[in-house]
Formats: C-alpha cells, sequence, structure tokens
C-alpha cells in the first residue's frame, strides 16, 4: 500500500512539474512538443498526438505529433471526435475492435495502434480547445491510475493552451497591423507629392482609404511632350487585395503613357494586361491629358462616371457617363471613344469615386449627386484644393456617426 502512494505521490509530482513548465512556455508549437513528449514519458506510451480544435471549420487538426505529420478531419470523426464531442475521456484497450476508431493513418504511417487514451482538452470555461491521444500503452493497457493521471494533466493542458493560442493570435494580430501600416505608407507614398504646375490650371486631388489600405487612387504625370495625364482609378473591393491590384493599375499607366501613346492606346494596353491577371475584379479609370498651350482636355473613361464638368458662365453642369468598359473585365475592349473639352476662366471638372456620392448617413440616404453638384457650385469661386476640403468636411458632417464605408478620391480641374 505505501508503494502504491508513494508512485501516486511521484505522478502527482509529475505533473506537477510538467504544468510549472506549460506556464513557462508561451510558444505554441513549443507547447504542443511539450504536452506531447510528456505526456508519452508520464504515461509511458510510444506516441501521443495534440489535436486542436478549429471551430470556424469545426475540425481537430495536429500540428505536430509524435510520429506524423499534420492530420486533419472532421470533429466528430473517430475516437477524437468521439471524446471531443462527449468532452470525456475514453480508453480503449483493442483500437480496431472499436467501431469509432479510424484506421486511416495507421495504414498510411505502417504503424499499428493496440490501445488508445482519448482526452478532451477544455479552457477554463470549460469551452474545447482540442484533444488529447496517447498511443500504445508499454507493457499492457492503460489503467485507472493512468486515466487520472491523464485527466488531471489535461486540465492543465488545456487551460495552458487555449492562453497560448490567445498570445499567438494577439501577436499575429500586431504582425498585420504593423504591415497593414507598412503597406498604407507605401501606398499614400505613391500618391502625387503636390499639384501639377500648368500654366493657366488649378488643380488638386485627394484620396482617403476607407481602410489602412484602399481601392482608389489619383495621379499626375508630365509626359514628355509637355503634357499632363491625370487618372482617377478605382479597383473593384476596398483593403489589401484593391491596393495590390490599383498599384499595378498606376504603374502600367504611368510606364505605357511615358512611351508616348495617346489616351486610348494606354487604357486599351492597361486593360489587356489586368485581364490576364485579375480574377473577378476590374478597375474603373478616368484618364485625361491637359494641354496647358491649347487650354483644353481630351480624356476616356473605362468605366468611371458619373463625370461632372461645370460651365462657370451658363452655370450649368454636364454630368456625362463613362466612355468605355472597366478595364480587367474583357480583353480587346474598345476606347476609342475619346472627349475633348474646353475650359474658360471658372470652370472646372470634378472626377469623384463612388465613395463620395454612394456614402450613407445614419437613416440610410445617400449624399448623391444633386447634392454633390450643389455643394461643388457653392464652392466654384474657391481654390481647387478648398473646393475638395469643403467636399470632404460636408460628407464627413453627412455620414457622422457611420464608419466611412467605402474609398474617398476626387481631383478637380479647374481654369483659373
Amino acid at each position: 500500500m505505501a508503494g502504491n502512494e508513494s508512485k501516486a505521490l511521484a505522478d502527482l509530482q509529475k505533473v506537477l512539474d510538467i504544468t510549472r513548465v506549460m506556464v513557462a512556455t508561451v510558444d505554441l508549437r513549443d507547447l504542443l512538443e511539450l504536452i506531447i513528449d510528456r505526456s508519452m514519458e508520464l504515461l509511458d506510451a510510444e506516441r501521443a498526438s495534440v489535436f486542436l480544435y478549429e471551430e470556424e471549420t469545426n475540425e481537430l487538426v495536429s500540428i505536430v505529433a509524435a510520429g506524423s505529420g499534420e492530420i486533419r478531419f472532421p470533429a466528430d470523426r473517430g475516437l477524437a471526435g468521439a471524446a471531443a464531442q462527449g468532452k470525456a475521456t475514453i480508453n480503449v484497450s483493442d483500437a480496431y475492435n472499436d467501431d469509432r476508431f479510424d484506421s486511416t493513418t495507421d495504414h498510411k504511417s505502417g504503424f499499428r495502434t493496440r490501445n488508445i487514451l482519448s482526452m478532451p482538452l477544455c479552457d477554463h470555461q470549460g469551452g474545447l480547445v482540442g484533444v488529447l491521444q496517447v498511443l500504445n500503452k508499454r507493457g499492457g493497457d492503460f489503467s485507472g491510475s493512468d486515466v487520472n493521471l491523464a485527466e488531471t494533466l489535461s486540465a492543465q493542458a488545456g487551460v495552458a493552451l487555449q492562453r497560448a493560442k490567445l498570445i499567438e493570435h494577439y501577436v499575429a494580430k500586431q504582425e498585420m497591423q504593423r504591415a497593414m501600416e507598412i503597406a498604407r505608407e507605401i501606398q499614400r507614398a505613391l500618391l502625387p507629392d503636390g499639384p501639377p504646375l500648368i500654366t493657366g490650371f488649378d488643380i488638386a486631388g485627394f484620396s482617403e482609404s476607407a481602410d489602412d489600405t484602399g481601392g482608389d487612387t489619383f495621379d499626375f504625370l508630365q509626359l514628355q511632350d509637355g503634357r499632363w495625364m491625370l487618372a482617377v482609378a478605382d479597383a473593384s473591393g476596398h483593403g489589401i487585395g484593391p491596393a495590390l491590384v490599383i498599384a499595378q493599375t498606376r504603374a502600367m499607366l504611368r510606364a505605357i503613357g511615358m512611351q508616348g501613346h495617346d489616351v486610348p492606346s494606354i487604357l486599351a494596353t492597361a486593360n489587356n494586361l489586368l485581364c490576364r491577371d485579375l480574377r473577378g475584379r476590374f478597375v474603373t479609370c478616368f484618364l485625361g491629358m491637359v494641354d496647358e498651350i491649347t487650354g483644353g482636355m481630351t480624356y476616356a473613361s473605362a468605366g468611371h462616371g458619373p463625370l461632372l464638368f461645370y460651365d462657370y458662365q451658363q452655370d450649368e453642369f454636364d454630368e456625362l457617363p463613362a466612355t468605355g468598359l472597366p478595364m480587367g473585365v474583357m480583353e480587346e475592349a474598345d476606347y476609342e471613344q475619346v472627349v475633348a473639352r474646353q475650359f474658360e476662366s471658372g470652370d472646372f471638372a470634378a472626377i469623384t469615386t463612388d465613395g463620395f456620392f454612394e456614402a450613407e448617413n445614419v437613416d440610410g440616404e445617400m449624399f448623391g449627386m444633386a447634392r454633390l453638384r450643389d455643394l461643388l457650385r457653392d464652392n466654384r469661386d474657391l481654390p481647387a484644393v478648398d473646393m475638395i476640403a469643403e467636399l470632404c468636411k460636408a460628407t464627413e458632417e453627412f455620414t457622422r456617426g457611420m464608419k466611412q464605408a467605402d474609398d474617398l478620391t476626387v481631383i478637380i480641374i479647374k481654369k483659373a
């Protein structure tokens, strides 16, 4: 009797020692390896595995396992699934005589499972974290005292694993946030440093993404013949995916434009290239060429609209549609329709993305084109940069109490 009590105390001390090490281990993979190694040592077994529970997919998955690679399966399959569903220990002395046993892994690895002990791993609130399985007790079957030891270890391991998963999630979130901040900095650096200096014109631009990164951009680029290429582009969606697409689009437009191509050729070439890369995405793009000698602009619009042109003398707006398909939709799309626009003093064009006029207030009402036109008319005598500031201010006041739902981008091209 004294010998049994001495062994029980020694085993309990082992569990306490393992618990202390688990508490000090914060890396999830290291903790999994620790639980596997120490459970085999504690229970004198040949193999062990820890299956973590993934609630999103309702699967059990092993990241590391003694004698095996990663294993993934539904959380209601096999003995591990039975332990997970019932949140109770299962002790099977003859695995191949139990209908719940899944021998797939044995057949793949050549290992032969004789007996198996499956314990649910739960957090401090009883939520399922995973399952610990210990296989092939050396010299016999798993005894009642083995079950008690395993359950004691499992209770500590479940809490330790939940803590390690939370820490891992927090670290991953911090790393992702830092990566998004870097991506935002890079994207902001791709915007023009300032307005283009074009004699007789007052031009300004603005872009603000709804997330850390966005799918909108605007650009000003002086070409070798002296003309200025102006662009506003909007990739479908917002976030990191569209941000990558829009950076690619900007680079294409610049590279093609610097080769001396005209507006239709630039859009057509960029479109064909994007069609080869994009899957289920598209890019709308306004592309204009401003000539300070003639005081005019030629443009085409790949799915980007409506476009607002204001005649100062007539106090009238022209609200014009796009002239072609968005880029990335269909190869060899036609962008030959080019519009020539002459500006007189006070005339301006306002090229916005839909984030402005589709912005909603708390009642679900949209900012709308009529409000956009009125706002621009009321501020028509201001410099272009101040017109944009008033537009942004009005949009912010209109949507107060609502999270910015879409990227906001605008350029104003005004004749001085």
